[in-house]
């Protein structure tokens, strides 16, 4: 029989033969996370079609929420909110497209006289290109025949294409509008639920405050980036018009919505003011619809939006463009537009900037 001795010191023997089972416990914990990453990646990227407008019903949903509570406080159902606030949205949509539909068949009509110019400036320009050969002579083929080139239709898919896309568009409003009215009428549920299963009970309210929390921070992101955008969008327009730019009310709207997806959304609109530059001016004031759009959204980036939206978000802007470039690399410029929201609900659910919320909601970040 072994004397008590001897068994405290086999003691140290059996901590060291433990460590191993701790580190591979540690090593498949991380492991298992690693491979649940790469499976819900792929997921999402291969299932686009399904999750995309899923996360973006979420996201609408979510900005959503503040006014759907106030008005069940006054007493409506919360059916008739939900359905209301759909049709509220669609609304607002098809108003924008009728508005906007006489200015954008006018820039669908200008196609090929657009083509030309750009072709005849690259011509013109054909020195400071001179190592692209094969463009020179696309180039000098296409002034060659000057006439057909005005006169020729720009690429339009034709109706196959369109059979081909229709189902496709329609699955996903489809999916679109039955999970943003889903979500709507059952989100105290689904909150409860998730908070639930992340908190396992002891830390249920505290997830379910953070949800809260997240929710309203998104809302109020939203609510001040769209009126910084809105009043881009104003400022643009009336400068467009004043310089006499053709489609300025476009322009303008164009600007309010790209300015939305971070970077590449005014890098775009600044892209289509060169080419409209080129084709309406001549001299200097090629640049002038481009220089005066980027000197606005300059004023925006610098001092408007810092103002009203930095007095409820503030992330770190390298975390922001390395969310940007996921998301868009996922899923386009649907993702451009998720992007922030889902980066805001994510940090603030995982407490990552939660030590630096106030009692308001705002979240201060360096």
């Amino acid at each position: 029989m072994e004397s008590p001795l001897g068994t405290f010191r086999c003691l140290p023997r059996l901590q060291a033969m433990k460590r191993p089972a701790f580190v591979s416990d540690t090593v498949l914990r991380v492991s298992s996370a690693i491979v649940a990453a790469g499976v819900l990646l792929f997921a999402l990227k291969t299932a686009e079609d399904v999750f995309a407008p899923l996360i973006l019903a979420m996201v609408v949903g979510v900005i959503f929420a503040p006014l759907a509570d106030r008005l069940e406080r006054i007493g409506l159902p919360r059916g008739a909110v939900a359905l209301g606030l759909i049709v509220m949205m669609f609304f607002t949509i098809f108003a924008l497209a009728y508005m906007v539909e006489p200015y954008v068949t006018a820039v669908i009509d200008e196609i090929p006289s657009i083509k030309y110019e750009i072709r005849k400036l690259l011509f013109e320009y054909r020195g400071l290109i001179q190592g692209l050969g094969e463009m020179n002579r696309e180039v000098e083929q296409a002034l060659g025949n000057g006439a057909a080139a005005g006169d020729g239709g720009s690429d339009i898919p034709s109706m196959t294409d369109a059979m081909f896309l229709a189902p496709v568009i329609l699955g996903q409003m489809l999916i679109f509008l039955g999970a943003l009215f889903f979500f709507l009428l059952t989100r105290s549920e689904i909150y409860q639920w998730m908070s639930f299963r992340i908190g396992g009970g002891a830390d249920t309210p505290m997830i379910m405050q953070r949800l809260t929390d997240a929710e309203r921070m998104v809302s109020r992101y939203f609510a001040a980036v769209s009126i910084v955008n809105a009043a881009l969008g104003v400022a643009t327009g009336a400068y467009l018009m004043a310089i006499g730019v053709p489609g300025a009310v476009v322009w303008g709207i164009g600007a309010m919505l790209m300015n939305f997806v971070l970077y590449l959304g005014p890098a775009a609109i600044a892209a289509g003011l060169l080419l409209s530059g080129v084709v309406n001016f001549d001299g200097l004031m090629t640049f002038a619809p481009a220089a005066g759009f980027l000197t606005l959204n300059m004023i925006e980036a610098q001092f408007a939006t810092p103002t009203l939206v930095g007095r409820h978000v503030q992330i770190n802007p390298f975390l922001i463009f390395v969310a940007l470039v996921f998301w868009l690399w996922l899923w386009g410029p649907l993702g451009g537009i998720v992007a922030i929201p889902v980066t805001l609900i994510l940090l603030r659910l995982f407490d990552i900037m939660g030590d630096r919320a106030d009692a308001s909601g705002a979240v201060r970040t360096a």
